[in-house]
């Protein structure tokens, strides 16, 4: 694996192990009444996005190796682009559900190299 995309998948991970961190033990209505988490998890997410993004432009083959990458740099798009129209429910969906699968997928392709 090339090192720049190792470098990617690196800043996911963290981006992922941040956004683990700060919503460990909480619940929808503490995002939904906290303005600096959801700050926090949107920013992380963004990163995701935007280093799958590159990956992807770096690496196709590699990148499909997350499932949904397209969708996770569509919702980077929707968090920067959509600011205003941000839906906290989604955002909180996408942490409980589709969180833990990336985390597992990014950590076998870092371990594959």
């Amino acid at each position: 694996m090339r090192l720049e995309a190792k470098k990617y998948l690196y800043d996911m991970q963290q981006a992922a192990s941040l956004l683990a961190q700060f919503t460990d033990g909480k619940q929808f209505a503490d995002y939904d009444r906290d303005a600096m988490l959801r700050a926090a998890v949107e920013r992380e997410f963004e990163i995701i996005g935007e280093a799958l993004g590159q990956l992807a432009k770096l690496d196709e083959g590699l990148a499909a190796g997350i499932s949904e990458h397209r969708a996770i740099v569509v919702f980077r798009n929707i968090l920067i682009h959509g600011y205003a129209e941000v839906d906290d429910r989604l955002v909180w969906d996408v942490l409980e559900t589709k969180l833990p699968t990336l985390i597992r997928e990014i950590d076998a392709l870092l371990a594959a190299d």
